[in-house]
């Protein structure tokens, strides 16, 4: 930017200048949530993941507004600008890295479900567009002479750095309020009604779900036939959570269910107290 006075690579500029700073906040947060529960933190430490996506996406926010400043004052006084071709070469070289790593991180985070590693990657390739649309739009100033097309540029690239920044700040905010994609909650009523088939089980209810950071973890209450016994129903219980855990390849699944009679309503006269069930009556809703 010292070099060529573009607020177009002035927001490219900015944006990879945060990330450097949240690439730092994500390894700090993957160290952090890599470690295993103790007694503060009984359920593990995987939640610090949300918080890093979050910061992240509130500094590619507040980086959006400086973007939107500069660009906002150059459209108003005018600009100018030198070195155009040493900036476009210099941009042009690292955006070619950045999509590399870019990539790699979604890659990877996907394959091990990693909250921040997927967030990073969304941010690396971030850069890249913004990277690219401000070098067309300096090559644009270089070829028509109008030098407010580069202020033009930093405005456009501002907003979408700044719809960018949101975009992590719902994730995250989606993932501290336990919100779960219905894809996910399908695939388990689907699983749990197959083992209702199969004879394993009576019916379920009260199914819950949630993800943190790379672990899945599933509450449900199982019915089984009351004259079982004690142990040949805690067996039944046990395939139908190892069948569940198969629906899941690769991924680490935290299950809790709790063994209910089949006659229900006489263990427990008018249902249960305060609890709702969201999950099933969302899914006969999409049936009907």
């Amino acid at each position: 930017y010292f070099l060529t006075h573009s607020a177009a690579i002035l927001s490219d500029a900015a944006e990879s200048v945060v990330h450097g700073v949240a690439t730092g906040l994500a390894a700090f947060a993957l160290w952090y949530a890599s470690r295993p529960a103790d007694v503060e933190h009984p359920y593990g430490h995987g939640r610090i993941a949300y918080f890093s996506a979050g910061f992240e996406g509130a500094l590619v926010f507040a980086a959006s507004i400086a973007v939107l400043y500069n660009a906002g004052v150059g459209l108003i006084r005018g600009v100018e600008l030198h070195n155009l071709g040493v900036g476009m070469g210099i941009s042009g070289g690292l955006a070619a890295i950045n999509l590399g790593l870019g990539w790699g991180l979604l890659r990877v985070g996907r394959r091990y479900n990693s909250v921040v590693l997927m967030a990073n990657g969304k941010h690396v390739l971030s850069d890249v567009w913004t990277t690219a649309a401000a070098i067309v739009g300096v090559g644009l100033v270089m070829l028509t002479k109008l030098t407010w097309l580069d202020p033009a540029t930093g405005l456009v690239l501002g907003l979408y750095i700044m719809a960018s920044g949101l975009g992590l700040v719902r994730g995250s905010f989606a993932g501290l309020m336990d919100e779960i994609e219905p894809a996910l909650s399908e695939r388990l009523i689907r699983g749990l009604r197959t083992e209702m088939s199969g004879g394993r089980i009576v019916d379920f209810h009260q199914l819950r779900c949630r993800r943190v950071n790379d672990e899945l973890w599933v509450d449900v209450h199982v019915l089984v036939p009351g004259e079982l016994r004690i142990d040949a129903a805690h067996t039944r219980v046990t395939e139908v959570e190892e069948a569940i855990r198969r629906l899941f390849p690769g991924e680490t699944v935290r299950i809790n269910s709790h063994l209910e009679p089949a006659d229900h309503e006489r263990a427990h006269p008018g249902g249960h107290d305060g609890l709702t069930d969201p999950l099933l009556a969302a899914a006969r809703r999409r049936t009907e």
